[in-house]
């Protein structure tokens, strides 16, 4: 790694929030905004609609190319994608989709830990209490780290498509299907630090 923020051919780290809502039209969406990466900052929502289609909608080219390479998609799109995530408030916007999250309070987890906490002791408690995964190997055979650095509940949220209403905020109750991990159950607004690895060209990956 050239330095916490870049990357090499194989290893990078994302800092930024994930903000994850569904709702009663059977949409679920997890808003990506990443203020510092190998990219410089760069915005994405993954959607996965009430057929289950998987759709990326990225901020630009480069972006949609850094998250394919790790997770996989049905439909990927590249068009103006205006995300706000500070706080307690996460709002995401292109020309035909409009997202708001309202969290509560903040439940900070401030300590730097390393990577092997994440992967062994993390994992298990996370997946116990909140449901969802810290360490492990996406569909394209990368190895990933999410260090929460603190997250808040989502009290209210609102979404729209075009001129139609997706309705009320409701819990997921399907996978996102897009690598290893799925959001909690609960809607959410989760500050976080990504570690990607990606396999050597050729070789195995391995845990």
């Amino acid at each position: 790694m050239t330095n916490v923020f870049g990357g090499s051919d194989r290893s990078s780290v994302v800092q930024g929030t994930i903000s994850s809502a569904a709702f009663a039209s059977g949409d679920q969406f997890v808003i990506g905004y990443w203020p510092q990466s190998p990219l410089g900052p760069f915005h994405d929502i993954m959607w996965l609609d009430a057929n289950d289609t998987r759709t990326l909608i990225a901020s630009s080219r480069d972006a949609a190319n850094f998250i394919t390479s790790t997770y996989h998609f049905d439909h990927v799109m590249v068009t103006s994608l205006h995300v706000e995530s500070e706080g307690a408030t996460t709002k995401a916007r292109t020309d035909e989709l409009e997202i708001q999250m309202a969290g509560g309070r903040l439940r900070p987890l401030p300590l730097r830990r390393p990577l092997a906490v994440t992967r062994y002791i993390e994992a298990p408690i996370a997946r116990r209490l909140m449901g969802v995964e810290t360490y492990g190997l996406s569909p394209t055979g990368a190895r990933e780290w999410y260090q929460t650095r603190g997250w808040r509940w989502v009290r209210t949220a609102t979404a729209r498509h075009g001129s139609e209403d997706l309705g009320e905020l409701v819990e997921f109750t399907r996978p996102m299907n897009v690598g290893f991990s799925n959001p909690p159950r609960r809607a959410s607004i989760v500050s976080v630090t990504v570690t990607i690895e990606r396999p050597d060209t050729g070789s195995g990956t391995g845990a």
